[in-house]
């Protein structure tokens, strides 16, 4: 055994065993071992990302079911990697560029793609060394990029496969649109947030009569590409408008007044104005009405020629310029406030334009439906289950998703076009001549595709599909996969549906959503609040097993996590306890063979059962909460295991033994103490790895210098034959010390103090135990003395109290002043009566407890009640003492 540092440095430990890890290939999976694969596929971050706290809590998830299933003899392999973040990487490639007085246009296409290339190299790797800071067990020998060459070539031959089968299409249709991305975004790519806008009630003259209609809108601007109004067919106001013109303000178009069953005669007047290149309802209605499509914005969201006199006018100042116009006209209503959701770019949050535009989509119904199927029957399970409604409900209403993009960052899009015959196909190499009319008069499309559309097929890519693999056939489908809600449908949804498209099989068989990370306010941790918190600094003030611990302590299944700097001392102090408990083991532990814990069942004490049967309690609970992924319940069984059980209640137990006990009361002592910790520490392994994997080498538990990550994985009870009566006697023990411990704490005794104590038992039968267990009482209750009598009637003032195995009698002749002790608790009585006597009179005040808000009557409530308890203490001490 060697010897343990006074102090724990986990600065040293933590870089000393990752790397040791690393140089033995720990955490690498190979299927060519064979045996029970156990597979978990990282969410890859982006490449353009650092760690941040919900980054911290999934890998910290990932990596506890990865080390548990390594420790239980399975063949694993948690397969990392990062996404190339399309229009995130390019954003931070051009905000490069702007810097240096450059634009993406400058460099011209395939030199920028080069430009972005080099800042993946030389920036791509960070957020991966910080999962490694963390202890993340990924199997970095498998680390995969969305866009490297494998995976590249899993996006061409998926997007071949589709087209083949008419479920990739080019249409004409409403996307979301970010102006200042100038590209594509899909439907939950625009990330709606409530806003307080305005409601615009603008006047259309009707053509050939002497009136004027109101319409409402949120967006006037776009009124300049309407080609209808539209009214419901059974509102009564407007039957004799149906199939009207009315002229259209500024432009002085005629457009027709037409009747759909989509308008909703409640909103506004009942009548909308309908421009099909900028709405997605407008849309559908044109289709079915033969409308004209007038787009009047550029990509940049420019007003355009269709605009008349705004052209060149940013969106938003031509709808300040247009609304003034319209006012000078006498053609304004009015204009109310009004709440609504307005669709923001998910990566620069700009205000998204839902416009006309060409692009390619994936017929959606046709791979939902297997995909539906597959949660419906249980194949896939969510945890927590209520996540089931929220897929199905976006399953069930799936739209066609729009995976084209205009930038240049990505997987470009392999349809070709010739231009001498117009064939258009797809292919998965660069072709050079159009195989129908061997023209070279060929073109490849300019979009790439969404970033998702690589990420969809990660769950087999990362195996080397399209390609047969051993490996492929033995890590997929995969187990766990561990997330947040709000990629269910970015990411989860589409995996599911990839992989019974390509694979014919489930991808994963159950789906794990943890809460949001919120500071201790519950807000969203963001930059701009100025809230968040860096776990790498958490890491430098408190270790990464800290860090670990704390976020999974207070991780309840599928709710938000609340954490402020604080809450992470949870873990350091929890370290600590530990550490310490080592070192006191390690100092009497000299001479002794920590490989020889085969004790004596026989020999076991009423403590010794006890700590073993906590023991064993802990591993049921660790497992049975780690299979329901109740992590902060896993989490509290070990805290309460080693602190309480192991800490504060045997190794107490142990002292007296240690010290004075004999040779063989020691050894069988030591045993039974380095067994349970040994067993607990591997317990603990997969929270905190790193200072369990130092205490395991310097405990001298490593056998032939194995590490604690294979160690085998405590599944059932370590020890049997343990008599229940007995592990109840002593809890009954703990409740007797923790009695006499607060009367010793009442009386201000000091903690080398001793006094004589006298237990009532409960029944002969358990005087008899507390008798042959009283050596270990008395070292517990520094007592002097230690009376147990079923019969015991105090003489004078003895103060008591009642515990699980009878009433425990303290005397404090000799040890208090009592006449000095009855005046100090009155005058401390007095005063909380004082305070308890303004509470009652404000909680009568009518006033007050129907006017004030309830948190502040609750406040005065729970006020009373502790006041009232303490009065009532307090005048038991004081009738105690005078007998």
């Amino acid at each position: 055994m060697s010897e343990l540092a006074k102090k724990y440095d986990p600065k040293e430990v933590e870089e000393k065993w990752y790397q040791q890890w690393m140089d033995d290939g720990r955490f690498h999976g190979d299927s060519a071992d064979g045996g029970d694969p156990f597979c978990i596929v990282i969410p890859p971050p982006n490449v353009t990302g650092i760690l941040h706290m919900g980054h911290a809590l999934n890998n910290n998830i990932q990596d506890v079911l990865t080390r548990v299933a390594r420790m239980q003899g399975k063949n694993t392999t948690w397969v990392p990697g990062t996404d190339h973040a399309g229009i995130a990487t390019q954003n931070v490639v051009e905000r490069a560029l702007k810097k240096e007085g450059k634009s993406r246009d400058d460099l011209g296409r395939e030199k920028f793609v080069e430009r972005v290339w080099e800042w993946k190299e030389e920036y791509g790797s960070t957020i991966s060394n910080q999962l490694k800071k963390l202890g993340a067990s990924c199997d970095w020998e498998r680390e995969r990029f969305t866009m490297d060459e494998g995976l590249s070539e899993a996006v061409l031959e998926i997007f071949c496969r589709l087209y083949d089968k008419d479920l990739i299409y080019r249409g004409n249709r409403i996307i979301n649109w970010c102006p200042r991305c100038e590209t594509a975004l899909s439907d939950e790519e625009s990330e709606h947030v409530d806003v307080e806008g305005a409601l615009y009630h603008l006047r259309y003259a009707v053509k050939g009569r002497k009136q004027k209609i109101v319409v409402a809108t949120t967006r006037p601007e776009t009124m300049l590409g309407d080609t209808a109004v539209a009214v419901n067919p059974r509102d009564e106001r407007y039957q004799d408008l149906i199939g009207e013109m009315i002229v259209l303000p500024i432009t002085n178009r005629e457009i027709p007044i037409i009747a759909d069953d989509y308008v909703d005669p409640e909103f506004g007047t009942g009548l909308v104005k309908v421009t099909p290149a900028h709405d997605p309802n407008d849309f559908e209605m044109g289709l079915r009405h033969d409308l004209p499509q007038i787009n009047v914005m550029t990509d940049q969201g420019i007003m355009n020629e269709n605009a008349g006199p705004y052209e060149g006018m940013d969106r938003f100042e031509c709808r300040k310029q247009l609304m003034d116009d319209l006012k000078s006209g006498g053609l304004v209503e009015k204009v109310d406030a009004h709440h609504h959701a307005v669709g923001h770019c998910y990566r620069c949050d700009t205000v998204v334009e839902p416009r006309l535009s060409p692009q390619w989509f994936v017929k959606m119904k046709p791979l939902a439906r297997p995909a539906i199927e597959a949660v419906n029957d249980g194949r896939i399970k969510f945890v927590p289950e209520r996540w089931n409604k929220t897929y199905m409900g976006w399953m069930e209403n799936i739209r066609d998703w729009c995976i084209s993009r205009q930038i240049w960052w990505g997987h470009r899009i392999p349809i070709f076009y010739c231009d001498d015959c117009n064939h258009e196909w797809a292919s998965k190499t660069t072709d050079t001549v159009c195989p129908k009319c061997q023209s070279s008069s060929i073109r490849q499309d300019e979009d790439v595709l969404d970033t998702w559309f690589s990420s969809w097929l990660w769950p087999f890519s990362v195996f080397g599909w399209p390609a047969t693999s051993d490996d492929l056939n033995f890590y997929y489908p995969s187990k766990t996969l561990v997330t947040g809600n709000e990629i269910i449908f970015f990411w989860v949804a589409r995996m599911i549906m990839s992989g019974m498209e390509v694979m014919g099989d489930i991808p994963f068989d159950t789906v794990y959503i943890h809460g949001t990370v919120r500071d201790d306010q519950g807000r969203k941790m963001s930059k701009s609040l100025g809230n968040s918190i860096d776990p790498l600094d958490i890491i430098e003030k408190y270790s990464s097993d800290a860090l670990r611990f704390s976020l999974l302590m207070i991780t309840a299944t599928g709710q938000d996590v609340y954490i402020s700097d604080e809450k992470f001392e949870i873990g350091r102090n929890f370290g600590t306890k530990i550490w310490n408990a080592a070192r006191f083991m390690e100092m009497h532990s000299e001479g002794f063979d920590v490989k020889d814990l085969a004790f004596n069942k026989d020999d076991l004490t009423p403590d010794d059962q006890h700590l073993l049967a906590k023991l064993n309690e802990a591993i049921a609970s660790v497992n049975d909460n780690l299979q329901r992924y109740r992590f902060n319940d896993a989490t509290l069984a070990l805290y309460d295991f080693f602190w309480h059980s192991y800490c504060d209640w045997y190794i107490e137990y142990a002292k007296p033994i240690l010290f004075n006990g004999s040779p063989e009361q020691k050894k069988h002592t030591l045993q039974v103490m380095h067994f349970s910790f040994s067993t607990a520490l591997r317990l603990l392994h997969p929270f905190m790895p790193f200072q369990t994997e130092e205490l395991w080498h310097g405990m001298g538990y490593n056998h032939e210098d194995e590490s604690i990550m294979v160690a085998p994985w405590p599944e059932q009870n370590v020890v049997s034959g343990i008599d229940p009566a007995i592990v109840k006697y002593v809890d009954g023990k703990h409740d007797l010390i923790r009695v006499g411990r607060i009367l010793r704490a009442e009386y201000n005794l000091a903690n080398k103090q001793t006094a004589t104590f006298c237990v009532r038992a409960a029944n002969g039968k358990v005087a008899k135990k507390i008798e042959d267990d009283k050596a270990s009482i008395v070292a517990a209750l520094k007592a002097e003395e230690l009376t147990i009598d079923v019969d015991f009637v105090p003489e004078g003032a003895m103060p008591s109290g009642i515990s699980a195995l009878g009433t425990v009698y303290m005397s404090i002749e000799g040890l208090v002043d009592v006449d000095a002790e009855i005046k100090k608790l009155t005058t401390e009585l007095d005063e909380v009566n004082g305070h308890l006597a303004n509470v009652k009179k404000k909680l009568s005040n009518e006033n007050f407890t129907s006017r004030a808000p309830r948190d502040v009557v609750a406040v005065q409530e729970k006020r009373q009640e502790e006041l009232q308890e303490k009065s009532e203490k307090l005048r038991k001490m004081i009738d105690t003492l005078k007998g």
